[in-house]
């Protein structure tokens, strides 16, 4: 059975081109709003894709909205594309565009002008979060899930761990689903850069040691994420697999399955999609 496969994309120059003439449109495709590009270009992008056929999940990063004006014209703008999914983030803006400072107001409103028809990701951190406590993570999750349809995490590199922070959300009653968020092959060069920027070194740690497993996942100059894939296929509480493309989609197969993970992405932007969350 396939694993469900979600694929990010960052609404870059020729990306929509891109796209259309290498991915097939059977994928679903999430659509990144970095704090340097705004709301305006993700939707720019998620609704001419949507428009081509794709089922698109644009990212709407509270404090880039300027106004609750421009939400509605947000919105009204996925209904035309029959858009029907959102993914929900505080963002990394220093200062706030508008009136949202943070994912759960935002969030109440998206539900209120809706009526409670767009469904809604939120972002969750298997290994914490650079600024915020642990326990405020949790009980901001808590605060959001009667308004949210799913978790989305933040990239790590260990299945164990993407697999206890599932757990811990349903213990302290957080039912949503989690979409697992997954690299897709990284240079290896990049790999503890990329740790530091979005603090996920801990889960990296397997990739320094010496040994056959180090060996195996660093043979060649890239890494694979095929066994982060197959430890985490029909595990409890995950939904599916949230892969960070790069904006390098040659390699994305026309089916994404346990053992199919693009294994030719390019570094590029990496930078940009890691900050997001």
């Amino acid at each position: 059975m396939m694993f469900p496969t979600r694929i990010e994309i960052i609404p870059s120059t020729g990306i929509v081109d891109q796209v259309q003439k290498t991915v097939p449109l059977t994928t679903t495709l999430t659509v990144t709003c970095l704090p340097h590009h705004g709301i305006e270009r993700t939707m720019r992008a998620a609704v001419e894709l949507s428009m081509l056929g794709y089922t698109v999940v644009p990212h709407l990063a509270a404090r880039s909205v300027p106004s609750r004006a421009q939400l509605t014209d947000t919105l009204r703008d996925c209904d035309v594309a029959g858009i029907n999914e959102v993914f929900v983030i505080g963002g990394d803006r220093k200062d706030p565009a508008g009136p949202y400072g943070s994912a759960l107001p935002l969030l109440e409103d998206i539900a209120q002008y809706t009526g409670g028809r767009m469904r809604a990701g939120v972002a969750g951190y298997p290994e914490g979060h650079p600024s915020v406590a642990a326990l405020d993570l949790i009980d901001a999750l808590q605060e959001k899930q009667h308004l949210a349809s799913s978790v989305v995490t933040q990239m790590c590199f260990s299945a164990p761990k993407i697999l206890d922070f599932a757990a811990l959300l349903r213990r302290e009653g957080v039912d949503l689903p989690v979409w697992a968020g997954v690299a897709g092959s990284v240079p290896r060069t990049k790999l503890v850069n990329l740790a530091t920027q979005i603090g996920v070194g801990s889960s990296l740690k397997f990739l320094t040691r010496k040994g056959p497993l180090a060996r195996k996942l660093l043979s060649g100059d890239r890494y694979s994420p095929n066994s982060l894939v197959a430890g985490l296929h029909s595990q409890p509480g995950i939904a599916g697999i949230h892969l960070y493309t790069f904006n390098n989609l040659d390699a994305v197969p026309d089916e994404v399955g346990p053992a199919s993970s693009p294994t030719a992405l390019k570094p590029a932007l990496i930078q940009g999609a890691a900050r997001e969350y």
